[in-house]
């Protein structure tokens, strides 16, 4: 017990595989979604801090380290389960957080405790880390459709996914590092030569067309 088996569980997280129950020419498992996420949080926080936004690096790097921590108990949902209804992503949000907080109180040293109730819950809020932490979290899930797709996956739940997550994305198109994403970013990713592109560019044209029809009818 204590703070040497929360350390050994982190090597535990490199053995649960994102999007479990479908094939895939690449595995990602959770630890590394947490590092890329926490790649992509830093780079997007530093688009934000170029336009002017104060960001606390300290609780965006916490958030973004920590985020996924839960799936330790829980294992990786199925994207379109996890969101067929929000009242089951509710279910799931109470049961990994009953479990953490379980986990906490056997395994932890009381004076740390709450500090990692803290890191642990929830990081996607209302505030800019949070928001950043959302979208870098949708970022890399598209990007791990796209690589699939890139391959030849014959799956059609990876062009869902990507359309799926990047719908995600463009909700937070307020955010200057959502706009460098989609004008620099994601015009890079869907110029490159492969065979499959003409799906992914209709998808994505659709999806910035629907967005910008719906700002313009909100001036």
């Amino acid at each position: 017990m204590g703070i040497h088996k929360y350390f050994q569980s982190l090597s535990d997280l490199e053995g649960i595989y994102r999007c479990p129950g479908v094939f895939k020419y690449q595995e990602h498992s959770v630890a590394s979604h947490s590092f890329k996420v926490a790649t992509i949080v830093q780079f997007l926080a530093t688009v934000e801090s170029a336009d002017g936004q104060e960001v606390d690096w300290k609780t965006l790097y916490e958030k973004a380290i920590n985020h996924d921590y839960s799936e330790l108990f829980t294992g990786d949902i199925k994207t379109p389960v996890k969101y067929a209804l929000p009242k089951l992503r509710e279910l799931f949000s109470q049961v990994e957080g009953s479990m953490t907080h379980e986990y906490l109180d056997k395994e932890f040293p009381s004076q740390f405790r709450k500090v990692y109730e803290e890191r642990f819950k929830e990081g996607k809020d209302q505030s800019l880390e949070g928001r950043i932490l959302a979208v870098a979290d949708k970022i890399d899930l598209l990007y791990e459709a796209f690589g699939e797709i890139q391959k030849g996956n014959p799956e059609s739940l990876f062009f869902q996914i990507y359309k799926e997550a990047l719908s995600s994305i463009l909700q937070f198109r307020d955010l200057a590092s959502v706009r460098y994403f989609i004008h620099v970013i994601l015009k890079e990713m869907i110029s490159e030569e492969i065979s499959s592109h003409t799906r992914i560019r209709s998808i994505t044209k659709a999806l910035l067309q629907s967005k910008e029809s719906e700002t313009a009818r909100k001036k």
